[in-house]
């Protein structure tokens, strides 16, 4: 291609591609505002970039050599200044607005998105994108400009790399790019494909699971100029992509089933778009797309997506909403819409358009050392505060916070003092028991499963296996000093939404937890400990709802063949809201921070089984999680839960006296 037919190319598409991200962008905003959905438009971002880039870089290969180090100055000065503007307010916004519990984790991923690694934080916590609002991370959507900008890193060092083995090879340049391309494309989609299918939260944000859609583009890029189609062709398939764009996320539940094979829709339709080009036809789509309107809004759709979500995230918070309603959305749509349009004027274009950076050679990286700073800064700055503020202790003898202690009819009621509960609220978060010293191995079942066991000083008096979901982890802090004082050795097999069972009964076909828990139920086998501790119940919730699968009942009886004695524990109950959350907005007295015992907790469900097997020794702590009318969210000055459902490691640890006493009442030890 000679520099006046890419001259020309660029010229021809870009209103069509300015309008394209227009529609993204809108269609990105409107469904999350307003249907609390994906749509698939982030996807046609990273299209729109490989065919940009790709095109870009070949063009400049073709002429002899690749600049590095100016184009990515000029990608610094187009991508920082306006991320990291939304940065520096979201971070403004959140000590002002957010409740404490949600402080750390902001914090860590301000840190991560200002250094383009958010994806990989969010999968590393395995978050669930599309949770509710009210839960959700303020800065979660920069995890596409992580991926975005770690594109913008590694693709021109491949294509560079390409161009060199293709001259040195006397290999046609487009023909090598367009094979490379290729593979990527079809190792990347297979890839995307497999992982979507085992861990689909994991697979959404995983950089590799999106470089097929970078690589169609650039595939479409070197591509375009060959496709010599009628107009009327044309026509229909630009009007086919807009349509698929659009129904995209109302046919597909794009949260759960993306990246994969599903996100072939929205690419496959922004790529009919791009081919249909400039039809010159009143009833073609791009008439519309390379409107004046759709121009300018494509010219915003950056800033746009970068505002829109803390600002529907800020005012759900602020007007302790779930929901922001059809007149609600329409203010936040229009406030993102302000906002993206004062920074792409006062921010983006001065920036863009500037000298800055360009007066030395390395001044664009110093720019962006420069621009990073403030946000760092103020960053670090939140998490020194913050951790001061989450320091604190509880110990077993606190007479000023007995927690679960303050409800044991075998221990004497002592006037509990005024002191403020714990663990402080921005604490709350992390306050998970568990064994630091303990040693993890992959099973030697099955690799899905790790066996963790902790390290007591001398032989053991007794071994103990505790298996199942977060809610019996969360009793992990009950068992440790149980166990430290009286020389136990502690295994935990634990793996979230999982409960030790025959089924899978949180998630029902889950493959993973079906193939977890037979692992796990012949690692017990093998071991032969003295005791199995897991859950004999599940979903304690406002209904009542509590149950005891079949399940359960049914891996019982397989420990009970093989004579190895089961301690089952009560579920806690789950409150269906965040208490810490609530008492920081309403006070620890409100009356709905708490919830009436009789809505959560009914007659336990196994009371009602016959087929419990005499190896299994059922333990009930209701009691202690709610008095006879309510169940409040702090017990003897103890914080009692820390999310919806899970109870605190504070708490759990006040009620090891109890476990303790429960335990070795029911084995005779």
């Amino acid at each position: 291609m000679t520099t006046a037919e890419a001259a020309e190319t660029r010229r021809r598409y870009r209103p069509e591609l300015q309008g394209l991200r227009a529609v993204a962008a809108l269609l990105v905003v409107v469904y999350h505002v307003w249907l609390g959905r994906i749509s698939g438009g982030v996807d046609v971002f990273f299209l729109i970039s490989g065919f940009l880039i790709t095109g870009q870089l070949v063009r400049a290969a073709g002429r002899g050599r690749i600049e590095f180090r100016p184009l990515w100055g000029r990608m610094i000065k187009r991508l920082f200044p306006a991320a990291l503007t939304v940065l520096l307010a979201v971070l403004a916004l959140a000590i002002w607005l957010l409740p404490q519990d949600r402080w750390f984790q902001t914090i860590k991923e301000v840190f991560a998105s200002a250094l383009y690694v958010e994806n990989w934080r969010l999968a590393a916590d395995s978050v669930d994108y599309f949770a509710q609002h009210n839960t959700a991370s303020v800065v979660q959507h920069y995890w596409s400009l992580s991926i975005q900008g770690q594109f913008y890193i590694v693709w021109p060092l491949l294509i560079g790399l390409v161009a060199f083995a293709a001259t040195r090879l006397r290999r046609s340049l487009n023909g090598t790019v367009a094979i490379t391309l290729g593979v990527l494309f079809a190792v990347s989609l297979a890839y995307s494909v497999r992982l979507t299918a085992t861990n689909q939260p994991l697979a959404y944000f995983h950089s590799l699971t999106r470089v097929w859609e970078f690589a169609l583009g650039g595939l479409l890029a070197l591509a375009i100029d060959r496709f010599l189609l009628p107009r009327l062709i044309r026509i229909l398939l630009g009007w086919i992509g807009v349509a698929g764009l659009v129904t995209c996320g109302m046919i597909l539940d794009v949260g759960q089933v993306f990246p994969g094979w599903a996100a072939l829709w929205p690419t496959v339709s922004a790529a009919l778009v791009i081919i249909a080009g400039a039809t010159a036809s009143r009833a073609g789509a791009d008439r519309i797309l390379s409107s004046r309107p759709l121009v300018y809004l494509g010219n915003l759709s950056y800033s746009l997506y970068l505002w829109h979500w803390p600002v529907l995230l800020f005012y759900l918070i602020a007007r302790k909403r779930e929901a922001v309603g059809l007149l609600g959305g329409a203010v936040v749509i229009g406030v993102s819409l302000f906002l993206a349009a004062a920074t792409y004027r006062f921010v983006e274009e001065p920036v863009r358009k500037s000298a800055v950076g360009e007066r030395t050679r390395w001044g664009s990286y110093r720019f962006a050392v420069l621009a990073l700073l403030p946000v760092l800064l103020v960053a670090s700055t939140w998490q020194v505060v913050s951790a001061k503020k989450a320091d604190f202790s509880i110990a077993l003898d606190d007479d000023h916070h007995p927690g679960a202690m303050a409800r044991d009819p075998e221990t004497p009621k002592k006037p509990v003092p005024g002191k403020e509960a714990v663990p402080p609220l921005i604490a709350v978060p992390n306050d998970w028991g568990g064994f630091p010293d303990a040693r993890c191995t992959p099973s030697r079942f099955d690799k899905i499963l790790d066996v963790c066991t902790s390290r007591p000083e001398g032989t053991p008096v007794k071994t103990i296996v505790a298996v199942g979901d977060s809610h019996m982890q969360q009793y992990l802090a009950a068992i440790k000093p149980m166990a430290e004082k009286n020389g136990y050795q502690v295994t935990f097999m634990l793996k979230g939404a999982c409960p030790f069972s025959t089924t899978s009964d949180a998630m029902p076909g889950d493959a993973g937890c079906l193939a977890w828990n037979s692992a796990a139920q012949k690692e017990i086998l093998a071991m032969r400990p003295d005791a199995v501790l897991t859950l004999s119940t599940r979903d304690v919730r406002v209904g009542p709802t509590e149950k005891t699968p079949q399940g359960f009942v049914d891996q019982w009886k397989v420990l009970d063949r093989a004579g190895i004695p089961v301690v089952a524990l009560r579920d806690s109950p789950r409150p269906g809201f965040s208490p810490p959350a609530c008492i920081e907005a309403n006070g620890v007295k409100a009356p709905e921070c708490s919830v009436p015992r009789n809505k959560l907790l009914a007659d336990p469900p196994y009371e009602k089984l016959t087929d419990i097997p005499a190896n299994v020794s059922l333990l009930d702590f209701s009691d202690y999680f709610c008095g006879r009318g309510l169940c409040r969210p702090v017990v003897g000055n103890v914080l009692v839960y820390m999310d919806d459902n899970h109870v605190t490691a504070s708490f759990m640890t006040t009620l090891s006296p109890v476990l303790e006493r429960g335990m070795i009442s029911a084995l005779g030890w």
